[in-house]
């Protein structure tokens, strides 16, 4: 399996790290009217180059956590400064969170159509066509 490893590259890591992140900044929109809410992202290529290193792997602190929200990025997941103060301590900007919910999910989308293309080739390929 590493030639099809060697093949995809860092491009499954990245897909899984898009749909972490997607996560993120879903619990962030859907958090908008939540006093005192602190929104939450990470620094996609920090990651993505830590990730390389390592594998994203479920993380917890305790058992009875679930660990959707903290997946996989560890560390790396941030605080967001606000552009504007909110009397509710509330950090999430729901027009902030909307476009780099839609640049993900573009991107997320980016990511699929090329490991799409690369098995494509590899099929051709194995074919001898």
């Amino acid at each position: 399996m590493n030639w099809i490893d060697n093949a995809l590259g860092i491009h499954p890591k990245a897909l899984v790290l898009r749909s972490q992140r997607t996560e993120i900044l879903a619990a962030n929109l859907a958090n908008s009217d939540t006093p005192g809410f602190k929104a939450r992202d990470i620094n996609f290529e920090d990651v993505l180059r830590s990730a390389g290193k390592a594998n994203l792997q479920l993380e917890t602190t305790h058992a009875s956590h679930t660990s959707n929200f903290n997946s996989g990025v560890g560390e790396a997941l941030l605080y967001r400064v606000p552009n504007k103060d909110s009397i509710a301590g509330n950090t999430v900007e729901p027009e902030v969170e909307q476009a780099a919910f839609s640049e993900n999910a573009v991107r997320y989308q980016t990511t699929l159509q090329f490991i799409n293309g690369t098995f494509a080739g590899l099929r051709l390929a194995i074919k001898g066509q």
